[in-house]
């Protein structure tokens, strides 16, 4: 009953003109632009998952600017049994995944759902792993879809915050076994937030 009272109030406050109180633009900005600027320092300070070689080509990473129209709230509507994937990678192998549970939110006006994932047989849960692509997927962005994890929560209500996508490691190295995104997780909408594909 909580959880779907929860729903209700999330979306409800989703479709209000004014909404929440959003958060200071600027200092939000200047935090995700701090953190892309850390993730550059730290990648080009090891030797992976950016090789040496390619660091003058991929270095600094593009993304586009940040946008707080792309940060929204959400509700995980747990899954009674965590059903089982199997998940194609980059490296052809296939990964077993259960799904947790169904992240449902509100885009551009428009109600959409993201499965959130573990590896099989995870027994404590310390982060949700929610692969997703989109209409920018092998245009804008990298061709096997981009990454969010998300930590999880004692309420079910979660932000998720496409500013903080990432491009899986194998878009950096090859040797880098990456999961692809279930055609659940593909959203018929343009994520114009995080991070573009690699440059070429």
């Amino acid at each position: 009953m909580f959880r779907l009272l929860a729903v209700a109030v999330l979306f409800a406050a989703a479709a209000c003109s004014s909404g929440p109180e959003a958060p200071d633009q600027s200092g939000y900005v200047a935090e995700v632009e701090e953190e892309r600027a850390a993730k550059d320092r730290e990648f080009a300070a090891q030797s992976d998952p950016v090789p040496p070689e390619k660091r003058d080509r991929l270095l600094p990473l593009p993304y586009y600017p940040p946008n707080l129209d792309y940060s929204v709230p959400a509700v995980l509507q747990l899954a009674e049994q965590r059903p089982i994937f199997e998940v194609p990678t980059s490296t052809g192998v296939i990964r077993r995944m259960q799904r947790v549970g169904v992240l449902a939110f509100t885009l551009q006006g428009k109600p959409m759902t993201l499965g959130a994932f573990v590896e099989e047989g995870t027994q404590r849960i310390n982060e949700l792993f929610v692969p997703f692509a989109d209409l920018t997927t092998g245009k804008e962005t990298y061709p096997a879809g981009r990454y969010l994890y998300l930590q999880p929560t004692g309420t079910g209500i979660y932000t998720i915050d496409f500013n903080r996508a990432f491009n899986p490691y194998c878009a950096y190295n090859e040797k880098y076994d990456c999961p692809y995104p279930p055609p659940s997780n593909r959203l018929n909408v343009e994520i114009l937030a995080g991070e573009k594909a690699p440059r070429t």
